[in-house]
C-alpha cells in the first residue's frame, strides 16, 4: 500500500465511521467499496471486519447504555449458525457476487412496514435476524438494511436502535474476521499498520456521527437512511453488472 493510498484510506475510515455513528450503517458500504479497489475480495472482507469492529465497538460503547441485550444474545447465537453453514460450503467472495448482493439491500429499506411481521425483540425473530444478518456479513461484508426490518415494530427509539445494532456488527465482525484469517494474514507488517493507524480514526469519526445523530429527529434519522442507502446500492448494484459482463 502506498503512501497516498494510506492517507485516503485513513480519511475514508474517518468519514466513513461518522457516516455509520449517524445512520448506524452506510459507512460500512463506502468503506467496503474503496477496500475491493485495493485488495483481493477475502483480504477486504478481513481489513473491513477489522475497521468496522473498531467502529462499531467504539459506538457500542459510548452508546452502551441504549443497548438491548437481551436481543443481542439470540442475534449472536443467529449468526454463529450462519457462519458454521458458510463454512460448510466452503464459501469464497469475489467482487462481482459481493457488489451485486450489496446493491440488492436498499430494496428491504423501501418495502412497506406492514409486510413485515418481525419484530427483534421476540426471541426466534431475532435468531433469524443474526443468521441471516450474519449470513450476509460474512458473504458480502455488510448487512444494514436487513437487520433494520427486524426492527421496524420494535418500538425501539433511534438510540436504541443504533446501538443494539452496533453491538450485534461487533460480533458479526469479530465473526467475519476470523472466518477470513487466512486472507488477513496475507497482509504484509506495513498494510497492518497502516490498519492499525486507521482504527483511532474509526473512533474519532464514530465519536463525531454519534454527537450529530442526537441532533436528529426520528423522522429525519429514518428519511435520511433510507435515501443514502438506496443510493450506495444502485452504486453498488452498477458496479456488479459491470463486472460480471468482464
Amino acid at each position: 500500500m502506498s503512501l497516498l493510498i494510506g492517507s485516503l484510506f485513513v480519511f475514508v475510515v474517518f468519514l466513513t465511521s461518522m457516516l455509520s455513528g449517524i445512520f448506524g450503517m452506510a459507512g460500512g458500504l463506502v468503506l467496503l467499496w474503496f477496500l475491493l479497489l485495493v485488495f483481493p475480495a477475502g483480504t477486504a472482507m478481513a481489513v473491513h471486519g477489522v475497521i468496522q469492529l473498531t467502529a462499531n465497538g467504539s459506538r457500542a460503547w459510548l452508546s452502551r447504555r441504549f443497548i438491548v441485550w437481551r436481543i443481542v444474545a439470540f442475534m449472536t447465537l443467529g449468526v454463529l449458525s450462519a457462519a458454521g453453514l458458510l463454512l460448510l460450503f466452503n464459501y469464497s467472495p469475489n467482487a462481482a457476487t459481493v457488489s451485486i448482493l450489496i446493491g440488492l439491500m436498499p430494496i428491504l429499506v423501501w418495502m412497506p412496514k406492514r409486510w413485515f411481521h418481525l419484530n427483534a425483540n421476540r426471541a426466534s425473530h431475532a435468531l433469524l435476524c443474526g443468521m441471516a444478518s450474519g449470513g450476509l456479513t460474512i458473504a458480502a461484508g455488510v448487512s444494514g438494511p436487513l437487520i433494520d426490518i427486524f426492527f421496524v415494530r420494535s418500538q425501539m427509539d433511534r438510540r436504541q436502535v443504533v446501538a443494539t445494532k452496533a453491538m450485534i456488527q461487533v460480533v458479526a465482525h469479530s465473526i467475519k474476521i476470523l472466518f477470513y484469517l487466512g486472507a488477513a494474514l496475507a497482509l504484509s507488517a506495513g498494510e497492518w499498520g497502516m490498519v492499525l493507524l486507521a482504527a483511532p480514526f474509526a473512533i474519532l469519526g464514530t465519536q463525531t456521527g454519534t454527537r450529530i445523530l442526537h441532533r436528529l429527529t426520528d423522522a429525519n434519522f429514518r428519511t435520511w437512511t433510507r435515501w443514502i442507502v438506496t443510493g450506495i446500492g444502485v452504486f453498488y448494484f452498477g458496479q456488479g453488472l459491470v463486472l460480471l459482463s468482464q
